[in-house]
């Protein structure tokens, strides 16, 4: 799964890396280094020939929601079935997007230790950028509209697998076009896990369990005698 996240292009960097407008951020768009469920993340859309880059609720509102809270806080999809499930299928046909990040975090069980926090990112320069889906809610008539999406999420490769089981699909820059809908081919076939040399992960302090802590220590490596 992925429930926290970073990212820390600046909106030009964005704007360029996936040849989109950025018209609906806000500028600056500050570092962020520790990125929770329900909070507002960049998300790219194609609409009427053009990207935009779009800030969007983290944790999916299926549409028969009454309010935000009105069931399970959808922050991940799973690949294997976003096809099928009512809350996804039609978002997966007519409502992708592109989720940009600098890396993710994952926690494995300790005993002793409680649960110890991972920072994943890609070896190289390349992007991560994860495969979303989103949905346009509105309690009622008069009622502000959200705009939300969900991380669609696959089994994890043997890289990740020691640290957990499931993983987010990562979309490389050939086929953001693809995911996105402005061409012909199957998507589905987008939504399998990364190749295993592409990330890399390390220990960090635990200081990210918390929500209400944001700073650029939080994905430095962790001392080996800490």
């Amino acid at each position: 799964m992925c429930g926290r996240f970073a990212l820390t292009l600046p909106k030009e960097a964005m704007a360029q890396l996936f040849d989109a407008v950025p018209d609906k951020l806000n500028d600056p768009v500050e570092p962020r280094y520790n990125i929770c469920p329900t909070q507002e993340v960049v998300s790219v859309v194609s609409h009427e020939g053009a990207r935009h880059l779009v800030p969007m609720r983290w944790g999916f509102i299926p549409r028969w929601y009454k309010k935000p809270a009105d069931g399970p806080l959808l922050i991940n999809a799973r690949a294997e079935t976003i096809a099928e499930k009512p809350a996804f299928r039609d978002a997966c046909r007519k409502r992708r997007c592109l989720i940009p990040a600098s890396g993710f975090y994952e926690w494995t069980a300790k005993a002793e230790k409680g649960k110890e926090p991972w920072f994943i990112a890609p070896r190289t320069n390349r992007p991560l950028v994860f495969a979303g889906v989103w949905q346009s809610w509105q309690a009622d008539a008069d009622s502000p509209r959200l705009i939300t999406c969900a991380i669609v999420t696959t089994a994890a490769n043997e890289t990740l697998a020691p640290i957990h089981h499931r993983m987010p699909v990562t979309i490389a820059p050939e086929d953001y076009g693809l995911w996105l809908g402005e061409g012909d081919g199957k998507a589905a076939s987008l939504m399998r896990p990364a190749e295993d040399s592409f990330l890399s992960a390390h220990r960090v302090d635990t200081a990210v369990n918390s929500n209400r802590v944001d700073a650029p220590d939080l994905i430095e490596p962790l001392d080996a005698e800490s």
